[in-house]
């Protein structure tokens, strides 16, 4: 009998890791999978015009410290490369900073911002994280999904979307939201989601805001619907300190904060 018991128990518990094992969020291979189109014998180099940016980059640095523009010099690759780095990409930026390749893909690898794989013109990120979930980011996943015609993870025939699911954008102060390439797009509806997909489809994706987001419900930044209510003279003026407050060279721990003039 309690060996019954037992293997119930223990299916019911795979059954719920399955579960969740589904959520598939925001993460990719750490090694390098060969296609058609990224391999170590596919060609790539910098365009005249970024070979000017990689000198900017490289001059910020010490001679012995080139490897220290490894991240902006993997952006610019990914930047020309159309959205992703492959391996040849990886390849270049190991040499221009005189380091062995591994050293450059531990840096492609480790940071999420690297894509390295292709991904559509429109890189659809769409936070899940508790705020943005509470606040009906499964809805806009299932708007997204429905509307493209793609799973979480995939991309548009036509090359246009990819959608994937991430962690906290820092944004949550306007959940639900994405960020679609270098762009937040905030306090999202089903109904502005396809409006936003609309206009992307057309070449026109909505232009940023004053502070360099987008509130889809047309507030400005983080205000609320009555808009700004406080801090509108700036930040307040230090508190005075009291320049005899060590005089004895001791402290009272009880009155630490006045002493420290909070």
């Amino acid at each position: 009998m309690l060996s019954r018991i037992s293997r119930v128990a223990s299916s019911q518990v795979s059954r719920r890791s399955l579960a969740v094992q589904q959520r598939s969020m925001g993460a990719a291979p750490s090694f390098h999978l060969n296609t058609p189109d990224n391999t170590v014998e596919t060609k790539f180099d910098f365009t005249d015009e970024n070979y000017e940016r990689v000198k900017l980059v490289l001059s910020k640095y010490p001679d012995n410290y080139k490897q220290s523009g490894i991240i902006p010099l993997l952006d610019l690759a990914q930047r020309q490369h159309g959205g992703w780095l492959p391996v040849a990409a990886m390849d270049k930026v190991a040499q221009i900073v005189d380091v062995h390749p591994a050293r450059v893909y531990e840096v492609a690898s480790f940071y999420t911002m690297f894509n390295r794989t292709k991904v559509g013109k429109y890189f659809i990120q769409l936070c899940g994280t508790t705020p943005c979930m509470i606040c009906g980011s499964e809805d806009i996943k299932q708007t997204i999904e429905k509307h493209l015609g793609i799973k979480n993870g995939e991309t548009t025939k036509d090359g246009l979307f990819t959608l994937l699911e991430v962690e906290c954008l820092g944004a949550c102060a306007n959940a639900p939201m994405v960020q679609m390439n270098d762009d937040y797009y905030e306090c999202l509806t089903p109904e502005t989601t396809i409006e936003l997909l609309e206009a992307c489809k057309k070449g026109t994706p909505p232009n940023m805001g004053k502070w360099g987001s987008l509130p889809m419900n047309g507030q400005v930044s983080c205000e609320g619907p009555k808009g700004k209510t406080s801090l509108m003279d700036g930040p307040p003026a230090p508190s005075k300190v009291d320049m005899s407050r060590f005089k004895d060279g001791a402290v009272d721990p009880a009155s630490v904060k006045s002493h420290m003039a909070y």
